[in-house]
């Protein structure tokens, strides 16, 4: 019963995480800036580590059911 909750967070999780990353990748692969009106180093570096911490929250999530 209380696995359902835990499930739905996880996939929320990671599905967030790996769609930005893959738009991180995409962007900085272009040579585009992952944000507009903010450095380019630091936005792909803040947009890489927010992925990198979503994908890591969905796997403790998955990992506790």
């Amino acid at each position: 019963m209380e696995s359902g909750p835990a499930i739905f967070a996880g996939v929320v999780f990671a599905l967030f995480g790996g769609a930005l990353l893959a738009w991180t990748v995409a962007r900085v692969g272009c040579r585009e800036p992952v944000a507009h009106g903010v450095n380019p180093v630091a936005s792909a570096t803040v947009a890489g580590l927010a992925a990198v911490i979503m994908l890591a929250l969905g796997t403790w999530c998955l990992t506790r059911v």
